[in-house]
């Protein structure tokens, strides 16, 4: 986890409404080796416009399985994913709805290289987007396409070059620019900064905290890094193999957490003093977490709690 001290969080924009986005029973299993693996079990939550939610946890949670499905890449055994009380179907099929889920909810990868095509340039990429959805003629697209640059600091010599000619920072600003090409809701990033430098992750975290502040859009941050979703985010939840172990507001959870697995969680970043021996001791004494297989069923630790 980032070691860096985290700057305050900015306040969360107030946007009147219902939830932009609600998942209830989310679940995804994988047969592997003759056996079901639960990679998410009975997972719900809900996202107010301008609202971010933190998914946290350790590798193998469930967190990006979470975030796939939210976009459709994997689909659901169970449970319903609503945007904007509307609900997105399992399965996909046609033109007019595969266009219609991307405009609801869209992604931005960790490693924007791989999910930018090296073959053209940013601006020719982020035109596609927009040719694909119908989004005007190639005079307005041109137009838009400097909006969009210019939203995440981009600019025309950044829409000229190809992938590679850029730095990571750049890559990632291009790729929320593409992401934001179609206006979703729901602006889902899986891990989008852990592999930036300090300093450009609080660039890029500074942006997407801007960008919803000016647009209502609802923020889904997949991460690891405690520091970077104290910044970000309002509310976390914290996830261990596929369950909910905790969802409070980001403050609560950090000062006063409640779940023996969030407190382990937070001992394990590294600080004066600490001692990693300590922390794996303390995490072989949690032997059986709640709601895990074998151990008593307890309620899961929510806002209300």
């Amino acid at each position: 986890m980032n070691t860096a001290p985290a700057p305050a969080p900015r306040p969360a924009p107030t946007v009147p409404g219902g939830p932009l986005l609600q998942v209830s029973g989310l679940r995804k299993t994988y047969s592997t080796a003759g056996t079901q693996l639960v990679a998410v079990d009975d997972l719900s939550f809900s996202l107010h416009p301008g609202g971010a939610l933190g998914l946290v946890g350790e590798s193998g949670s469930g967190k990006t399985t979470t975030a796939r499905m939210l976009v459709g890449l994997e689909r659901p055994d169970h449970g319903e994913i609503l945007v904007q009380g509307a609900p997105i179907a399992a399965t996909v099929r046609g033109r007019a709805a595969r266009l219609a889920r991307a405009k609801a909810v869209q992604i931005v990868f960790q490693d924007p290289y791989l999910s930018l095509d090296g073959r053209i340039s940013i601006g020719t990429t982020i035109d596609g987007v927009l040719r694909l959805h119908g989004r005007g003629d190639r005079v307005a697209r041109a137009g838009r396409v400097r909006e969009l640059l210019a939203q995440v600091g981009l600019g025309d010599r950044e829409s000229a070059a190809l992938p590679r000619q850029l730095s990571g920072g750049q890559r990632q600003r291009a790729a929320i620019a593409r992401a934001l090409a179609v206006e979703p809701a729901v602006l889902v990033l899986d891990e989008a900064v852990s592999a930036l430098d300090v300093s450009v992750q609080a660039q890029v975290l500074n942006l997407l905290s801007d960008i919803r502040r000016d647009t209502g859009i609802g923020l889904v941050f997949v991460s690891h890094d405690l520091a970077v979703v104290r910044y970000v985010c309002d509310e976390a939840l914290v996830m261990y193999r596929g369950r909910t172990m905790e969802h409070q507001p980001v403050a609560d959870l950090l000062t006063a957490p409640r779940h023996p697995y969030t407190r382990l969680l937070l001992a394990s970043v590294p600080r004066p003093g600490w001692d990693p021996d300590a922390i794996g001791r303390q995490r072989r004494s949690l032997d059986v977490l709640p709601g895990e297989p074998g151990s008593p069923a307890s309620p899961t630790v929510g806002p209300d709690a």
